[in-house]
């Protein structure tokens, strides 16, 4: 039988089970367990991560990602969720589509480098592109599923209203029944842009993973892990943002 938790038990419990995996490591590192050449011990990455603030090199690097991870993540995600909703809606567009998703969905962000480099050179846009094709197809399939998903009654209670053109079922019917799947796919797509920064950097744009990159050539895993860690609090912030906008949005919900 499960045990639920309080909000303060569960926040406690998460904090100790950091505090043991830290403290694991470190000891791993310090016994000899794992070698320190690979793999840097935590009390060693508070230092790194001093020397690269001290340098300017952290605070340039988060503003250099957040420039192209942002519009990337508002462009995927505009256009994914706009084309999810339009062929959840429209029987005739995704039948037209469904070939063309087919094809590209299975295609990684990663593969797209290539073409990002080659349309857009060494610059901030192809690292936007490539963010972008990697929100983009979560949330499509987000909104294409929420949409799908709404009764179909509701569609002929909206035409009992008055409300049966295209927009009249988009505004009364589609967004607010589809509302809650389209932010879980926004949320996910919050994640899945970060994870591929690194990706979108690869070919030398300023930014986190760029600078994760020129530390791992130097064999500085704790500048690396340095700026892992840097990318998982700023999805955690990002994250806990969004949360305020998705209750706004949702504030209709019971």
């Amino acid at each position: 039988m499960s045990v639920k938790l309080s909000g303060p038990a569960r926040l406690g419990l998460g904090l100790a089970g950091l505090v043991l995996f830290f403290g694991v490591w470190e000891a791993a590192v310090q016994s000899g367990l794992l070698p320190s050449g690979m793999v840097p011990a935590p009390s060693s990455l508070g230092p790194a991560w001093l020397d690269e603030v001290r340098g300017g090199f952290w605070q340039q690097a988060i503003l250099d990602s957040l420039n192209h991870y942002l519009l990337g993540l508002l462009i995927g995600s505009v256009l994914g969720a706009g084309l999810g909703i339009l062929c959840g809606m429209l029987g005739l567009l995704d039948s037209l589509l469904e070939g063309v998703v087919r094809l590209l969905r299975p295609v990684p962000g990663l593969a797209w480098v290539p073409f990002a480099i080659l349309w857009f050179g060494l610059s901030t846009a192809g690292a936007t592109f490539v963010i972008a094709i990697s929100v983009f197809w979560i949330n499509f399939y987000a909104a294409h599923s929420a949409v799908r998903g709404v009764d179909p009654e509701l569609y002929e209670l909206a035409s009992a209203f008055g409300h049966g053109s295209f927009v009249g079922r988009l505004v009364k019917i589609v967004l607010p029944a589809s509302a809650p799947g389209i932010m879980a796919g926004l949320r996910t797509g919050l994640g899945q842009g970060w994870m591929s920064v690194v990706a979108a950097e690869l070919f030398g744009v300023p930014g986190i993973g760029a600078r994760m990159m020129q530390a791992s050539s130097l064999l500085a895993t704790d500048v690396v892990v340095v700026y892992m860690l840097t990318m998982a609090m700023l999805y955690a912030i990002t994250d806990f943002l969004f949360g305020f906008v998705r209750k706004w949005v949702l504030r209709w919900q019971p």
